[in-house]
């Protein structure tokens, strides 16, 4: 049998489409390790909270890993700034699921804050050992983003209780590493340093003339790309007023194509959009920003030519 791994990841499934509000890098990162750890000859399961009355409790998902969605709260979109009373329902659904298999895991990998705590929760219910990875810390979120910061300030004292109690965790970078040691007080013995990567067969370098006309742009001109969702705290703004101070010393041949979100015209994400055009207006660039919404993972990857071989 193989040795079994659960993840813990309240909100971001590897079923959901990025580019949503609450749809980015943490799915896109939950889904390539936990399929790269099927690879390796481990059995994963995702649990993740049901947010639709119609997806079912296991979905297969691919060889070595399946996705276990968890009733926690209703069964619809709920922000994930809201989901913080909802994590001893999540903890007592896996525990059920866990007692239904009878098959026990040898280790947990949260994802995020709240996953933390439900893990926490696991390992003094049933002694099972977690790692976690905290893709932002909230004292470092609130430090920047002040008001705007959502979560409740319940978080702090949540991430003080899991650095205490996991076995390991995973800093995505050298100054989140930093930021552990510093603001948290985490024993560094305990931290392993793992960055993030891509996936050298879904991205590659190709030609820029082949990658313009795929994408219908000019062969012609300098174009300035960003790809992200479509929330405040990633800064697009600062993107706008950057391309038009370095359109107004560079010359009027620069375009700015602004890549992602999940297509809503309304809501936190249609706002945002209004803002950012107006943006674009008040600069005196809207003749030159494209916003060309979501596009799936498919269009970004070189689709017109083949990925490199490995040697």
């Amino acid at each position: 049998m193989k040795p079994k791994i659960a993840f813990i990841s309240e909100h971001a499934s590897p079923l959901a489409a990025p580019g949503g509000i609450d749809s980015g890098g943490q799915n896109v990162y939950v889904a390539n390790v936990a399929r790269r750890l099927a690879r390796a000859g481990y059995a994963v399961d995702i649990f993740t909270r049901r947010s639709s009355a119609d997806q079912p409790r296991v979905v297969a998902w691919e060889d070595g890993v399946r996705v276990v969605h968890v009733s926690a709260g209703p069964a619809a979109y709920v922000p994930k700034e809201e989901l913080l009373p909802f994590m001893d329902d999540f903890r007592d659904d896996v525990l059920a699921f866990m007692d239904r298999e009878r098959a026990p895991y040898s280790i947990v990998h949260a994802q995020c804050w709240m996953s933390a705590l439900v893990a926490c929760e696991l390992k003094r219910l049933r002694q099972i050992p977690f790692v976690v990875t905290f893709h932002a810390l909230g004292r470092i979120r609130r430090r920047f983003q002040g008001d705007a910061d959502g979560f409740p300030d319940e978080r702090f004292a949540i991430e003080d209780r899991v650095i205490a109690e996991c076995d390991r965790v995973i800093a995505e970078c050298p100054q989140e590493l930093e930021d552990l040691i510093v603001e948290y007080r985490a024993d560094p013995a305990k931290i392993a340093v793992v960055p993030c990567g891509f996936d050298g067969q879904e991205l590659w370098p190709m030609p820029k003339a082949v990658a313009r006309k795929a994408l219908g742009l000019p062969r012609d001109g300098r174009v300035v790309l960003h790809l992200g969702r479509m929330v405040p705290r990633k800064g697009v703004d600062t993107v706008i007023r950057g391309f038009a101070r370095l359109r107004k010393k560079a010359g009027g041949d620069l375009v700015l194509v602004v890549a992602g979100g999940g297509g809503e015209t309304s809501g936190p994400e249609g706002a945002e959009l209004d803002r950012l055009r107006d943006l674009a207006r008040e600069c005196g660039v809207d003749d030159a920003v494209q916003f060309a919404g979501r596009i799936d993972r498919d269009m970004l990857s070189s689709t017109t030519t083949a990925p490199p071989t490995s040697s």
